[in-house]
């Protein structure tokens, strides 16, 4: 519905982030799933939220291919390496996506390792940690980067999602943003637990009556109340 209203159908947690974490400070969500998603809490001015491009899914692609384990676990793996500005910067500017000013929203049919492989031309000698760890550079930067196209400068960003449990990528987190960098736990939700909720919240807002979309973080043309129910 969100879609057909003109939307991009993403992301829609914001609405519930607005809902249990709006406060009448400043704050900042930031989802670090496959995507990384950022819902911006500012008590003067309307909910905003977009994607900012790949949260986990290349740390994760490259660490199976390399280790054999799904994804680098406390970001370990990662942490032996070391971040190549070089790498950094290309892979920054090799992309258009993250130039594109919100609403946006992407997915695994654009990050995904075939991106990275071709992206890496030039790069073989690399060690493979050193792109782990370079990736891990590449999610806080393109988040942080976001934030501050947005005019935010030090706000308080509270973590969830799987990244959250990536110790070595909330430290690079810590060195690009001058801001605290906490956990949703912090704010009485854990940090798996976050998406879940959010998508039950939805399912209420549903049988509420209550638009479980925001346009201006979408883009839609209005409102929506968003899913079925199919009573048995």
């Amino acid at each position: 519905r969100d879609i057909a209203a003109g939307g991009h159908g993403a992301p829609l947690v914001p609405a519930f982030h607005h809902a249990v974490f709006g406060a009448d400070r400043p704050r900042v969500i930031v989802n670090l799933g496959g995507m990384a998603n950022v819902t911006l809490l500012m008590p003067d001015r309307p909910v905003l939220g977009f994607d900012t491009g790949p949260a986990n899914v290349l740390m994760d692609a490259w660490c199976h291919r390399h280790t054999g384990a799904a994804y680098d676990r406390e970001g370990q793996w990662g942490a032996q390496g070391q971040v190549v500005p070089a790498l950094l910067n290309h892979l920054i500017r090799s992309e258009p996506w993250f130039a594109q000013v919100p609403p946006k929203s992407t997915g695994r049919e654009q990050f995904n390792l075939a991106w990275l492989d071709a992206r890496l031309e030039g790069y073989e000698a690399l060690a493979a940690h050193d792109v782990q760890a370079t990736l891990q550079a590449l999610t806080a930067l393109t988040v942080t980067g976001a934030l501050h196209a947005q005019g935010l400068k030090d706000e308080p960003l509270f973590v969830c999602g799987g990244g959250a449990f990536n110790t070595a990528l909330r430290e690079q987190f810590s060195r690009h943003w001058p801001g605290s960098v906490a956990c949703t736990q912090d704010l009485g939700i854990p940090p798996q637990d976050v998406e879940a909720m959010a998508f039950a919240w939805l399912a209420w807002a549903h049988l509420e009556k209550i638009a479980g979309n925001l346009p201006e973080v979408t883009g839609s043309k209005g409102t929506r109340l968003l899913g079925a129910y199919w009573p048995a």
